[in-house]
């Protein structure tokens, strides 16, 4: 015996076509659940789904934004130092053309430079270092 079926496809019916007898089974079992436990399945089926779309995106972003992050205060702190020693030889290079000694105020600067840069980059550093406490601390009280 050949269980025929109709299948809709793009707003038209086709041609009937052959089921084979498991699938004529599974579908007679699904068409046997009672409406109210079908509404409830349906129900639960959208909030998975929710869920793993909301974890996927909190996940997916979040590595994102820690990446992006880590990056930037890398760029940031390089930045910071080129800056200083870029600055302290465009003043010592000045200085000492304009009075004469060449390579006097040119290593002056640059090792002052070179320490602003490094102090700015360690103050850089202490802000990520507070903001990542503060936010660590604002996880944890979440948790409790």
């Amino acid at each position: 015996m050949q269980i025929q079926c109709l299948v809709l496809r793009a707003s038209r019916l086709t041609h009937p076509r052959p089921l084979s007898r498991f699938a004529a089974t599974v579908l007679g079992a699904l068409a046997v659940i009672d409406p109210a436990e079908k509404e409830r399945l349906e129900r639960l089926e959208a909030r998975i789904r929710a869920l793993k779309k909301a974890e996927v995106a909190n996940t997916e972003k979040g590595h994102m934004d820690e990446h992006y992050s880590q990056a930037q205060l890398a760029w940031r702190m390089v930045v910071e130092l080129v800056a200083g020693l870029g600055i302290g030889f465009g003043i010592g290079y000045t200085v000492d053309l304009w009075l004469g000694t060449m390579p006097i105020f040119l290593v002056l600067f640059i090792l002052l430079g070179f320490a602003a840069g490094v102090r700015v980059m360690m103050r850089s550093a202490a802000e990520v270092q507070r903001q990542q406490m503060a936010e660590q601390a604002a996880k944890d009280d979440e948790r409790d």
